[in-house]
This record gives structure tokens, sequence and C-alpha cells, in this order.
């Protein structure tokens, strides 16, 4: 008996990828696999996080993700907002291209806290590649795409309900709900709500550890398909609220972000056997911030716009030739008040527009070549050439090597939105939008010596000819500035083990180690402040015959990063030097899960950062906030300690 659905949905303009007729099995595989893996056929170093994956951990979005992979950093933009940030290759987020299903997203206003608006149980898989990836998505990545494949409007669970709580005293609900209305047409209902009702100043500075938090999300997305038809639409809306900064005291971070999008796709079929295909996509946000840091001040409204239109021929084989063109479009309108800057009705416009053409060769599962050529038109013409190899000389042995060029346009206030949680000085313009040009190149080889064992082993070099920089060496002023030719890099080298010795017992030992650096207008080459040099992870996973019981390990190992010149001069409550190397400290953390499962009920109980190490003095100048040496962007390690949770997990199957 079919169930109605209430109409909760605005029907937008169409559009589709063709590749994506086959995300539905691709998404499926991925979860009967480890929880954590590097993908052995794609032609990219990709490392894939499955849902079994996304259960290891309170997952309650997506910035509490990575914590079992070395290739994401994830880290807090300052202390007083709880705005979260990646790093990838040991650059900022902002560099990686985010995906929901192969449509850009979490571009400019909405990434400062973009990765707490997507809900880990929201998600099937996450698809970390790393490098340059297809032009067919556009030419904004530079260090690599991080893909959100969603739950399918034709999951076989009709409901889905999990909830948790922290003793920080945040609590999460998500209830899902997918339906078969017809033959033809399934839907999906996904709503979260989470925040905390009680704030902490656990370290007696004065300012709340985290701020009060309170955020609605709701998405619907449809499916409608026949033998030659694909079409994918859906809305998401968002309502989001931060209190944060000191206890008493008058200074104060008041955030509220809302933000609304809609998506079509459409694929059509040209050929009965499906190799050959034409399709759109389109992609429309509103994103509207209106945010308080003491006396700074950002209210900023983003339209973005993103089309693409994709023709796919399969000639056999052995060739496949992919073309269309992307175009782009951000409407911004600012308020800024920052450091000193009063900037009131700023309106800024950037359009730009790709053509493409991208060409595979595979020689069975042996060798594949992707050429890809894109040509961005944004005031002046660019190409963006980018290549793909894979080799695969041995069953057991998949090469890999891959190299390109990335161009985005910088957002310096949305890009650094931790700078108005200080009180310097800020010069520079705050308003435009440069160009930012890179190149990436890296390599992989990976070892496979079972299904369930592979060593893998990569290294990637990103070097910029130009690159919006902050220059905040200073105790008193920030400044951005451009590159302008000179050095600026980040290179990675990174070291994959993962084996399961015996039947449900798995281990997984990553470790990765960044060599980052920037040109500074002092005339040095100095080392990216706050970016750590290495990282270590450890994970263990012990599962019950049936898996009835789970138990889930982590350990990571954070290494050291150099600090800013002004917080060399730092001192603990003893008088001694915080930062006696200029560096920050090398620190563990430590989190565990045990879960029991039962027919259709899942319960789970875990801690976070069992080590309860947080960084010191996470504000600076907190006693005088309104002082130019106040800063609370200066985050490099946990503000919170240790965090123990409960939840669960309730599942209907058809």
């Amino acid at each position: 008996m079919r169930k109605r659905l209430p109409i909760v949905l605005l029907f937008l303009s169409f559009a589709a990828y063709a590749q994506q007729v086959d995300t539905l099995d691709a998404a499926v595989a991925s979860s009967r696999m480890q929880a954590n893996f590097i993908s052995k056929g794609k032609e990219l170093r990709t490392e894939v996080i499955s849902s079994a994956g996304l259960m290891k951990m309170a997952c309650c979005n997506l910035a509490e993700s990575f914590e079992n992979s070395a290739s994401v950093t994830v880290g807090y933009s300052d202390a007083t907002t709880g705005a979260r940030q990646i790093r990838l290759l040991g650059l900022s987020g902002v560099y990686t291209q985010m995906l929901d299903e192969n449509r850009p997203v979490m571009r400019g206003l909405s990434s400062p806290f973009g990765l707490s608006y997507i809900p880990g149980s929201w998600l099937e898989s996450i698809q970390i590649a790393k490098g340059s990836p297809s032009v067919i998505n556009g030419v904004e990545s530079i260090t690599g795409q991080i893909n959100l494949e969603h739950r399918k409007p034709t999951d076989e669970k009709p409901l889905f309900v999990n909830g948790s709580v922290m003793t920080d005293n945040k609590a999460d609900l998500n209830i899902l709900s997918s339906l078969q209305l017809s033959d033809r047409f399934y839907t999906i209902l996904l709503g979260h709500i989470d925040g905390n009702w009680k704030t902490h100043d656990m370290n007696g500075d004065g300012f709340v550890d985290e701020p009060a938090l309170l955020q609605f999300n709701l998405a619907n997305r449809w499916l409608y398909y026949t033998s030659d038809w694909q079409v994918r639409w859906g809305v998401r809306a968002i309502r989001d609220t931060r209190k944060g900064g000191q206890m008493d005291g008058p200074w104060k971070s008041d955030v509220l972000n809302s933000s609304l999008n809609g998506y079509v796709k459409v694929a059509r079929s040209l050929r009965e056997d499906g190799s050959a295909s034409i399709a759109l996509v389109g992609d429309y946000t509103l994103q509207k911030m209106d945010a308080g840091f003491g006396v700074n001040a950002y209210n900023a409204l983003q339209h973005s716009a993103f089309l693409n239109l994709i023709y796919r021929n399969q000639f056999n084989e052995h060739h496949d030739l992919t073309t269309g063109v992307n175009a782009t479009f951000d409407r911004w309108t600012e308020d800024v008040v920052a450091g000193g800057q009063h900037l009131s009705g700023i309106l800024t416009e950037c359009r730009q527009w790709s053509p493409y053409v991208e060409y595979t060769f595979k020689d069975g599962e042996k060798l594949s070549v992707i050429a890809g050529l894109a040509g961005y038109f944004s005031g002046e013409f660019l190409p963006v050439p980018r290549l793909t190899l894979k080799y695969q000389p041995f069953e057991v042995l998949v090469l890999r090597a891959n190299g390109g060029r990335g161009i985005r346009r910088a957002n310096p206030v949305s890009d650094h939105i931790g700078i108005l949680s200080t009180g310097k000085a800020i010069s520079g313009d705050l308003t435009s939008r440069p160009m930012e040009d890179s190149w990436t190149f890296g390599g992989n080889a990976t070892l496979h010596f079972s299904e369930t064992t592979y060593l893998s082993l990569d290294f990637f070099r990103t070097q910029f000819t130009q690159q919006l920089l902050l220059d905040r060496e200073s105790a008193t002023d920030i400044r951005f500035y451009l590159l302008g030719g000179h050095e600026s890099w980040s290179n990675t080298f990174q070291a994959d083990f993962s084996t399961e010795p015996v039947e449900r017992l798995s281990f997984t030992l990553t470790g990765r180690y960044t060599d980052a650096c920037a040109w500074q207008p002092s005339g040095q080459v100095r080392e990216i402040a706050l970016t750590s040099r290495f990282k270590a992870v450890f994970n263990a996973q012990y599962k019950t015959r049936l898996s009835k019981w789970i138990f889930d390990f982590t350990a990571s190992l954070n290494g050291p990063a150099r600090v800013y010149d002004f917080m060399r001069t730092l001192t603990d409550e003893t008088g001694g030097l915080l930062y006696p190397e200029g560096s920050t400290a090398i620190y563990p953390l430590l989190y565990a899960q045990v879960t029991r499962r039962f027919k259709g009920f899942d319960i789970y109980v875990g801690g976070e950062n069992l080590t309860n190490y947080t960084q010191p003095l996470p504000i600076i100048g907190a006693a005088d906030p309104y002082s130019t040496t106040f800063d609370a962007a200066s985050v490099w390690g946990p503000l919170m300690g240790i965090k123990i949770y409960a939840g669960f997990r309730i599942t209907i199957w058809k």
C-alpha cells in the first residue's frame, strides 16, 4: 500500500550528470566493503569512508567524520564561533572542491560553517580524491575533491532515526524516510536538529569553550527514472544560530546563517546500451550571514548558480569522450566592519564559464589514461589542462600519476572568517576577489595483498603562481597580500596500511608528513603557520559474530606546527614560554566506541579526546577583548576536553 507524502517541495529548473546513472550501484557496493579503504578501481587516488566508517564515531556532522583519516585534518577557525575548517594536502579547505553527488557546494559564504550542515547520518559514503580531478565539475579544485553521497530515495529503509547526546550538553536528532511512490517515482525526506542547552568555560578564561548552538536542517530529494531518462531534483533549507563570547562580559559573537538550495539533474540515454548520453545539471543557493564579533561585524548575502551541460560518447570499450560547458555565477552584497575598516553595501558579481573536453582511454583493467582540457573565461582566457594515468602491471599492484592546473576566486572575509574574532587592525582589500592559480602534481602506488590488506604510498605537490595570503605575524595587525609570482608550495607524503589478520578484526595505520611554505612580505619563504608537520592515525575494530557487538578504537598523534611570531613571547601561568621552540606541542588524541546491535535497533556509547588534551591559551588577551592584541583566531588544537556520548539508531526495513 503506497504511503502519501506531504508536499514540501519547490520544483526547480532541470539538471543532471550523465555519470550519475551509476551512482547508486557504486554507493551500495561501498557499504559492503571496509569502513575506510583506498579504492582499487578509481583512476585518481581516492579514499572512501563508507557508511560503516561513518558509524565508527559520533559523526554528528561532516566535520566530525574524518578522525580516522590522515588525509584530511579538521580544526577550528577560531575559538568563539565553532566554525570548522579542513586541510587537504597541507592547505586550507577552500582549495578543496566540495561536491554533493558531483554538484559543487560549500562555495564562498557557505564555506566557513558548511561542514556543520551535513549530518553524518544523511551520508552513504565520503570519497576523498587527491590531486587534479576531472574538468567536468569545473576548474576550482586545487588540492582535490571531497564528494558526498547522500542516502538515496531508493534506499531500502522507509524509516531511519538516529539520535545522540554528549556530556557537553549537545544533542542531535536525525529522521530520514525514503518512499517509493510508484514504479518510477521515489523520494526521501531528511530532517536534522541539533543544539546545546548549556555552555561551559572549563579553562577559566571568561569565554565559553563552545558557543550556544541551534540548527534546523530539512531536505527533500526526488528521483524519476525510466529506461531512457533519469531525473533527480531536491531542495534544502538551513537555519543556524551561534552565540558565543564572554560568559559575563560584553564581548559576544553572534552568528545567524540561513540557506536555501535547490537543484535538478536530467540525463537522457541516446543509445539502448547507455554508451551515449546527454545531461544537464543546475544548482542554485541563497546564503545569508548576519554576524557580530565584538566590534567587528559581517553581514552578507550571496546568490550562487551553477549550470553544466554534458555530452558523453563511449565509442567502444577502449575510447570514451565527454565534452560540455559549465558556468558559475556569484553575486555578493556585503557590509563589513573589520579591524578599522567600515565598508557598506559592497556589491560584487563574478561570472565564469568553462568549455571542456575529456578523453578516456582504457585497456581493460591494466591501463587508463584520462586527458582533460578546460578553458577558464572570467575577464580573460586561461587553459586548464589535467592528466591522470593509472597502470596496473600486476593484479596486486596499482600505480597512479596525476597533474593539472586549478583556478579559483578568493573570498577574503569568508575564506578567513576567524580574523573577525580578533581586535587587530586589518589592511588590504576585503571585497575584491582575486584569482588564485596553481598546479598540483602527484603519484600513488598501492599494493593489494588481499581483498582486505593493502599498503598505499603517495606524494603530492601543489605550487601556486598566484594566491591571496595573510600576514599574521604581528601582535597588533593583519595584512592581506598577493603572492605576486613569489614561492608558495605544499609537499605531502602519506602511507596507509590496512589489514584484517583474523576474521572480524581489522587494523588501519596511516601516517602523513607535510612541508608547506609561502613567501611573506618580509622577503622570506617560511613554513605556513599552524599547519601540523605530521599526523599518524591508528584504528582497530572488532566485531562479534553477526556483528552484534562492535568495538572501535582510534588513536592519533598530531605533530608540531610553527606558531606566529607574536606567539613566541606568550607565557603560561608560571611565567614560562608556551612555545620555547617556536612550535606547538605534539599531542595524542584517543577515541573509543562500543555498539550493540539488535534487529532494527542499535545503541552505542563512546568517548572523544580521552587524553583530555586541550590547547593552552586558545584566546590570547582574553582579559581585554577590545585591545589590539586580542586574538581568538590562533587555534591549532582541541578546545574541549573529554566528551562522552551515547546514541541510538532505529531502522525499519522494507
